[in-house]
This record gives C-alpha cells, sequence and structure tokens, in this order.
C-alpha cells in the first residue's frame, strides 16, 4: 500500500473530510443562500468550494473557525446513506454543483468529488448536524473524534469549478485538522518558516531573479546573485559529468514539424506547445524536449556494440504551454533549462548503467544537502508500447538497482508512462517536505519511432535501450528548492559573495581594498563595504543578505595582517591570520559545508 493509500485509511483522513464537512455546516449557517461544491481532505488539510454573495475576509474565517468549534463539541452524528439518482436531485435541487455531479455520477465516468472514474458509483449522503453532503466518505463516526483545538481555517483562493477557467470562480476555504493541538502547532511552525523561505520573496529580497509581464508570464530573469549561484551549480554539474564519462552535446531551440511528428509529441503533446513559427513556408516548433534531437546526434552515424553506452548530456532550454493560473515563481514556469541525459545501451548493459544512473543521481542530489532520499518505481501500466519482454526485464534491472543501493522505495503499479517504467527520486528538503527531482525513464517508444539501430556482435542491427535522465529536472524549478531548503543562506560555495570586508574607518580602506584583491586572485567572491555607516550597522546589512563571512578591520587587524571573522549566524571566531582565513574558506568551499 502506498503512502497516499495509507493516508485514506487513517483517521487523520477521516477527521480532515469530516472537519471540511463541519466547516461547510458553518458557513451556510452564515450564508443560507451559498451554493456548496466539492469538499474533500488533501495532503496537509481540506478545503471546500463555495459559491458565496461575497467575498469573504479574514474576520469571516475566525467566526466561522469558531462555529466549527462549537459544532464539533455538539458531538453531531455522521450518519450514511445511498439513495437513488432522483432521490438526489430532489434533496440537492437548489445547488446546481451538486446537481452536475449526481448527473455524472447517475451516466458514470465521474465520482462525486468531479473525477473521471470507470466505475458506476452508488450515490451516498452523509448528514451531520443540520449539513448533507453529497459524498463517498470515510468520516469519523462521530465529531467527538476531532480535537477543536486542532482545528485551523488557513486561507481563501480562487477556485475555477471543475479546474475550467471558463466556468465560475468559486472561493475556495482551506484549513487543516490533526489529532493533537501540538501537532497543529508543528504544522503551523512550518506554514509559518515556509512563508518565510519563499522563493518568491527571497528572491526579490536577495536579488537573485525576477519576471515581468514586458518580458512574459513564465519567463524568468537572473540578475547577477542568482546567476552567479547558477553558474556554480551548473560548473560542478559540468565536472561531474565529465568524470562519469557523459559527453555534453547543444541543439537548437526549435526544430521542423516533422521532428515532433515522429517523435509523437504532435500526436499526444501538442496542446502543451505553442503555435508554430513558419519559415519559408516550414513549420518549426520550440522544443517541449530535447530527446528528439539526442536521438539525430545519434543516428548521424553508424554505432557498434562497442561504441556503447553512449551517454548524452545537455542543460536544454525547453518551452511547454502553461496555463497562466498554475504559475508559481520558478516552480512552475514556460521556458525552462533541464539538466537532460540520454542513455543508449545495449540489453546485457542494462542493469549496469541503471546501477551508474541512480548512483550517480544520489552523488549529485547528496552534494547539495540534500541526505533523505527516497524513491516511487512505476511499472507497466494498461496500455503500453513495446515488448512485455523488454519492460519485464526493465523493471527488474530498476528494483534490483533500488535494492543494491539500499534506497527506500514505493511501488507504483501500472504508474508507468506508456512507453516505459521509471524510478522517481524525491527528497526532502529542511522543512521535511518533498520534492520530485530526478527520472531515471526508460524508453521503448521513441528507438522504434526513429528506428534507433546499432549493429551488434553477430554484424546484425539491434535495436537499443534508451534510458531518460534528468537529475536537477530544471535549473529553474531546482533553484526555487535550494532557496527554500537553505532559507537563502547558501553553503560557501554557492553563496553569489562569499565574504565582505567591513573596515571600522576610512583609515582601514586601503589595507580593505588590497586584501580583497588578494582574495579575488584566490578565487573568493568578496566585496568592501566603504559605507559611511557604523560598523554594527554593516553587519547586519551582510547577515540580512546571508553573506556567509563578515571580515571586520580595524586598527589591530590592519597592524597584524589579519582580518576579525564573524559569521551570518552569529559566530564571532575573532581575529585571524588572512592566510588562516584563506585555508578556512577554501576547505569549507572544497568540502562543500
Amino acid at each position: 500500500m502506498s503512502k497516499q493509500e495509507e493516508y485514506e485509511h487513517s483517521q487523520l483522513y477521516r477527521i480532515r473530510h469530516s472537519t471540511s464537512h463541519i466547516m461547510a455546516e458553518a458557513v451556510l449557517e452564515k450564508f443560507p443562500t451559498a451554493k456548496v461544491a466539492i469538499g474533500p481532505a488533501i495532503e496537509d488539510g481540506f478545503y471546500y468550494d463555495f459559491d458565496l454573495p461575497r467575498s469573504l475576509t479574514p474576520e469571516d474565517l475566525t467566526e466561522i473557525e469558531a462555529r466549527m468549534k462549537e459544532l464539533i463539541r455538539e458531538g453531531q452524528a455522521f450518519v450514511r446513506q445511498e439513495i437513488t439518482a432522483q432521490q438526489a436531485k430532489e434533496l440537492f435541487k437548489d445547488q446546481p454543483y451538486k446537481l452536475e455531479l449526481i448527473e455524472g455520477l447517475e451516466q458514470g465516468g465521474l465520482d462525486e468529488d468531479g473525477n473521471p472514474t470507470d466505475e458506476r458509483i452508488p450515490i451516498t449522503i452523509y448528514t451531520s448536524g443540520h449539513f448533507t453532503d453529497l459524498c463517498r466518505g470515510p468520516h469519523v463516526q462521530n465529531t467527538r473524534e476531532i480535537n477543536p483545538d486542532a482545528v485551523k481555517l488557513l486561507n481563501v483562493a480562487g477556485a475555477y469549478w471543475r479546474g475550467d477557467e471558463k466556468r465560475p470562480m468559486l472561493q475556495r476555504i482551506y484549513g487543516t485538522a490533526f489529532e493533537t493541538k501540538e501537532q497543529l502547532d508543528e504544522y503551523l511552525w512550518k506554514m509559518e518558516e515556509a512563508r518565510k523561505r519563499d522563493h518568491r520573496k527571497l528572491g526579490k529580497e536577495l536579488d537573485l531573479f525576477s519576471q515581468n509581464d514586458e518580458v512574459g508570464q513564465g519567463l524568468i530573469l537572473w540578475h547577477p546573485n542568482g546567476a552567479m549561484i547558477r553558474h556554480e551549480i551548473e560548473r560542478y554539474w559540468d565536472d561531474e559529468h565529465v568524470a562519469n564519462g557523459y559527453d555534453f552535446v547543444y541543439t537548437p531551440h526549435i526544430g521542423r514539424s516533422n521532428l515532433w511528428e515522429t517523435s509523437g509529441h504532435l500526436g499526444f503533446y501538442k496542446e502543451n506547445m505553442y503555435s508554430p513559427i513558419v519559415i519559408e513556408d516550414q513549420e518549426y516548433y520550440l522544443k517541449p524536449m530535447n530527446c528528439p534531437f539526442h536521438i539525430q546526434i545519434y543516428k548521424s552515424a553508424m554505432r557498434s556494440y562497442r561504441d556503447l553506452p553512449i551517454r548524452y548530456a545537455e542543460k536544454g532550454t525547453v518551452y511547454r504551454y502553461e496555463r497562466s493560473g498554475v504559475l508559481h515563481g520558478l516552480m512552475r514556469v514556460r521556458g525552462f533549462t533541464q539538466d537532460d541525459a540520454h542513455h543508449f545501451c545495449r540489453p546485457d548493459q542494462m542493469p549496469a548503467e541503471i546501477d551508474f544512473i541512480l548512483s550517480f543521481s544520489l552523488s549529485v542530489l547528496r552534494a547539495f544537502g540534500f541526505n533523505e532520499v527516497s524513491a516511487y518505481l512505476s511499472t507497466m501500466p494498461q496500455k503500453s508500447v513495446g515488448d512485455p519482454a523488454l519492460w519485464a526485464d526493465a523493471e527488474q534491472a530498476l528494483e534490483e538497482a533500488l535494492k543494491r543501493a539500499g534506497l527506500p522505495y514505493e511501488l507504483d503499479a501500472g504508474g508507468g508512462a506508456f512507453y516505459g517504467p521509471k524510478i522517481d527520486l524525491k527528497i526532502k528538503d529542511a522543512l521535511g517536505r518533498e520534492w520530485q527531482l530526478s527520472t531515471i525513464q526508460f524508453d521503448f517508444n521513441l528507438p522504434e519511432r526513429f528506428g534507433m539501430e546499432y549493429i551488434g556482435e553477430d554484424g546484425q542491427p539491434h535495436r537499443p535501450y534508451m534510458i531518460h535522465r534528468a537529475l536537477l529536472g530544471s535549473m529553474e524549478r531546482f533553484f526555487g528548492i535550494l532557496i527554500e531548503h537553505y532559507g537563502g543562506a547558501f553553503p560557501v560555495w554557492l553563496a553569489p559573495k562569499q565574504a565582505v570586508l567591513i573596515p571600522i574607518a576610512d583609515r582601514h580602506l586601503d589595507y580593505a581594498y588590497e586584501l580583497a584583491k588578494h582574495f579575488k586572485q584566490t578565487g573568493l567572491r568578496v566585496s568592501v563595504d566603504a559605507r559611511a555607516e557604523r560598523m554594527n550597522a554593516k553587519i547586519r546589512d551582510a547577515q540580512n543578505a546571508k553573506v556567509p563571512y563578515m571580515l571586520v578591520i580595524g586598527d589591530r587587524e590592519m597592524e597584524a595582517g589579519q582580518v576579525a571573522l564573524r559569521r551570518r549566524n552569529g559566530e564571532n571566531p575573532g581575529p585571524m591570520p588572512v592566510e588562516a582565513f584563506l585555508e578556512l574558506a577554501k576547505q569549507e568551499i572544497t568540502e562543500k559545508i
């Protein structure tokens, strides 16, 4: 059973689902003409969508939450009934959103939350207090199982009905519930910490990146500070790939339509691609992926079994259409740079190649401070391409590699793409949030579509295995995750400015600039704060800018050839020889502390 399935069978899930109904009851008391939509439990809480006569205010949420706690303390029972479609229509005759869901249930194809299903689901309702809802459950038996002190309403957001921007905009109230107040307090602390670490907020404060309407939504402008961090990420990425037998390739940003027809993107992915560009009566498309180009490089020469494995790596910028409503800082954009790689190997090389990719991916992720890594193994779905025997071999190779790596993993049976099984690697950040980063994806489709071959030891053509590998995912999203993981306080090797020299008085300026020149020659990124400000103000500003090292220079330091080291975390090691500081900095940069 997956973590999600375990959650959906847990008492916590029942508590949250039940609390969403209690919230709806409280909202209907306040707004008797409200139209209700859906109110499921979600990963960290619950929500309910409402069509209300006016916009909600923070004061409304406080009032609704207080009423919810009163209703919980009343000890309301949750009573389940199975009814006919006609009875349901009569019961919800004044609720248009419920009527639409009932029609879906009656015809089959939708459940009561509006999700697609192949089954005809019986129509059930749950009643608690004065509120009856169209719902499959599960719920607690009685609200006494809900701790009113562990319930909190969080915020209101807009949400289109059924996620369709052409449908009415509803008001979605988000809330959460836990079994104990201590669990709620811990969650609220994490929420507050997440707000402080929000990459959009820190991106502006630390002058890392921006985006604006003149350039276009979902298109990122990397500022010098952010670009320096990206440069260091890419430099490390480059060095590790060269050391591990990859060949770098570069490919165009556009390709002719026939390329995307052969790859299948125009058949299966066109809605995520931008409109064609016409050049001399030929249609070209901005690339949504790099794979077809790498295949063309492979096919540019006859390949022997002795040439394999071949590993092509590229930091290739791709463009995908995303609706404006889902764009989110660096995490969801329209143009982004994938750290792509494609492995082409013989069947007998497959297990070793998977071991290599997995080990390499884990090594790189850990270098960035992500030591908690788990995996999800997705296997053959009902609709797939390729020989089932090849699928079985690939799935076995992926699973055995996970076992050899000692990596915890969950099996997502039938969750693979139609063209091959895959491993997804997920990391936990400093707040314990899980992020999906790396993917190791087999592909039985593209080698067939493009007629890829190598000449085997028997002198006959054979089809190579193709493995897609995204390690960091995309530079944009990975950078956003890094910002939030470190709270903007990047380790020394990544920090855009690694040290700032703080002269106490004007007479110390020449010495500060002399040291800055020396430090820069050693590769240290350093500046001099020559402003006519007090020393403490300069130190505070450097700490707010999250500079790792503050080097204070006064008379004693200048006379002794020293610097007085302060760290951004408040530690104060004090005066030390210049070369001793450089040795310390070099060690922390090299070891990526």
